[in-house]
């Protein structure tokens, strides 16, 4: 027979790199959110969870269970071969730990594929999860990322990871660059997603000296960090980077591609279009509208982003960041780097 496994056991194989975490929810419900690494093998997919799912309501359990039974029994071969041909330990889950991955568990058993079973499944694991995050030290110094729109401090965050820097990029794992335009040629996570992504960095990041970061709004779109990043953005020494404009102007048309995307930007415009002066709002209008898109990147700059975080560095306390002024995001990084392992480490 299969065997129960608790979250902290399990995380603790799979920190180890022992054990595969195995998703038999339906795509949708993994596309949604799930365990950061794990391998969707659905016992249903979308369209006959649903109707599982309606005949539990509108006729009972044993109507759902006799549909469910029949729609697994004529792909049980694939599913079982699938699943069996993952190596190492591995371990399967659901919602609940309820019908679908303890089905899965015992039919794999009676192959004699040894699989063992989440306990409590995925609402468990979010729970723990949760936990967690609010239980959690974070014993790494923090050093965050600041300057003007466009110096491309994400870039320089993958720089420094490449470099075997402990880094999070809070962005990426939201799914979202945090402005009016943020999510333009990005798929959003959810914040279930963005939980699990912030804490598998946390814990890859335990024993690290520093953690670099963006400097970052509590809110990045849809998502909220958690009391635990904003206490350690309040502790963090800053890093102010200084790019010419022309630099930071191409930064924003690599990242954001408007030529693929101008209906996009012509939306995104439209809800800050009322905050700038009337004539530089028209002309940016028919820039994107004519596909002159670095005089409507540049306008966008001078006119909006750069006013307002002249009015945020207004609040911040003078001389409390270290500032580096570079040609290009690739020699921003290398002094970041620099800065890290020669003057801040001796600080530490």
């Amino acid at each position: 027979m299969f065997q129960d496994i608790s979250i902290e056991h399990w995380f603790e194989l799979r920190q180890a790199g022992e054990m595969t975490t195995i998703d038999v929810r339906s795509p949708g419900e993994f596309e949604e959110a799930s365990i950061p690494g794990s391998v969707n093998v659905p016992f249903f997919n979308n369209e006959e969870r649903t109707e599982v799912g309606t005949l539990y309501k509108q006729v009972g359990v044993q109507a759902a269970k006799d549909r469910g039974l029949e729609i697994i029994s004529a792909k049980l071969p694939a599913f079982i071969r699938e699943i069996g041909s993952i190596p190492g330990k591995k371990s399967v889950f659901c919602w609940r730990g309820g019908m679908r991955s303890r089905t899965t568990a015992t039919l794999l058993s009676l192959m004699d594929i040894h699989v063992n079973r989440l306990t409590g499944g995925y609402r468990a694991y979010r729970n723990w999860l949760l936990e967690q995050l609010t239980t959690m030290d974070i014993a790494a110094s923090a050093v965050i990322l600041n300057g003007l729109t466009g110096t491309g401090k994400t870039k320089i965050l993958h720089r420094l990871e490449e470099r075997g820097i402990a880094v999070l990029d809070l962005e990426g794992m939201a799914g979202h660059r945090g402005s009016i335009f943020g999510n333009i040629g990005l798929k959003a996570n959810n914040q279930k997603m963005f939980d699990s992504l912030l804490f598998d960095q946390l814990q890859r990041a335990k024993q690290a000296p520093f953690l670099v970061f963006e400097a970052e709004a509590k809110r990045i779109g849809k998502i909220v960090q958690p009391e635990l990043m904003v206490r350690k953005r309040e502790e963090a020494k800053e890093i102010w980077i200084e790019l010419p404009l022309e630099a930071r102007i191409q930064n924003l048309l690599n990242d954001y591609e408007p030529w693929n995307h101008q209906e996009e930007c012509l939306i995104a415009f439209r809800k800050i279009k009322s905050t700038i002066h009337t004539p530089v709002a028209a002309e940016i209008d028919l820039c994107l509208r004519e596909e002159k898109y670095e005089r409507a990147v540049m306008l966008l700059l001078l006119f909006y982003y750069d006013p307002k975080y002249e009015h945020s560095s207004s609040q911040r306390t003078p001389g409390s960041e270290t500032v580096i002024h570079a040609r290009s995001t690739e020699e921003a990084a290398l002094e970041v780097e620099k800065l890290l392992k020669n003057d801040f480490a001796r600080a530490n």
